[in-house]
């Protein structure tokens, strides 16, 4: 099985973070599966909903490439989700996203679910999040730390960071648990690649999920079940696969790009 994840940060510039995902994502592969991490350049560095279009598209542009290049699914490993509808729309493969992936999961954990996000700007766009994905009756909360998206790959080289994350995150969840969530997940790819080297990570006994772990094996699982039984996503509605020239279209439009 081949699993295309898509990041979105760039490679050249991410310290040591890529070189850390990907012995992460290696370290929790079944045998046989096989993760490609595929970067967005310029990376998605500042919280503003501009950068989320820019890379949205990119990353579409890269899951259809994915697709034709053979692999058998599509990860979206960036917690805002940006551009996965219309990925899962075009593709014939599995596509999962992290924030999807994980607030769905969370659920199966405890009843209310809390985010403590890297940034304050995040805090409205999750919101609409929690909207879309019908959850606002058990994703209860969303609180903020003070990071830009590319200030925080610096915990992966800082003496001390990982701590020093830590700390802040749990300033932030303890008032969330406080207030009754069961269960608490770091609102993006990078704190969760850089909580992952914390065993039973937990904030006054909430679970703080590993949202990467999450995607990945749920999209193996998406593959094995399509293999077993056909099970694909519905295109009745939302996801009703384009016409190959729409898709054609979408690919070389606009000139020059």
């Amino acid at each position: 099985m081949r699993i295309a994840y898509q990041s979105y940060v760039d490679e050249s510039q991410a310290g040591t973070y890529w070189k850390n995902l990907q012995a992460h994502l290696d370290d929790i592969i079944d045998e046989g599966t096989t993760v490609d991490i595929k970067g967005i350049t310029p990376p998605d560095a500042f919280a503003h909903s501009i950068s989320e279009m820019r890379c949205a598209r990119e990353m579409v542009i890269n899951a259809i490439t994915a697709e034709r290049e053979g692999y058998d699914a599509f990860a979206v490993g960036h917690f805002q989700d940006a551009g996965l509808y219309e990925a899962r729309a075009t593709l014939d493969i599995p596509v999962h996203g992290l924030g999807e992936a994980s607030m769905l999961y969370a659920c199966q954990l405890g009843q209310q679910i809390g985010i403590v996000t890297i940034n304050p700007r995040y805090k409205s766009w999750f919101h609409h999040q929690i909207g879309k994905y019908g959850l606002r009756e058990r994703v209860t909360g969303v609180h903020a730390m003070s990071f830009q998206p590319g200030s925080i790959l610096a915990a992966f080289d800082k003496e001390g960071g990982l701590e020093e994350v830590v700390k802040l995150f749990a300033e932030q969840g303890k008032p969330l648990v406080e207030q009754g969530v069961d269960v608490l997940i770091p609102g993006g790819g990078i704190p969760m690649l850089l909580f992952s080297g914390v065993h039973n990570h937990n904030v006054d006994g909430a679970p703080v999920i590993n949202g990467i772990s999450i995607l990945v094996k749920m999209t193996e699982m998406a593959v094995k079940l399509k293999r077993l039984t056909g099970l694909s996503v519905s295109r009745t509605n939302d996801f009703a696969m384009p016409e190959t020239e729409l898709i054609e279209e979408f690919m070389t439009n606009p000139k020059g790009l």
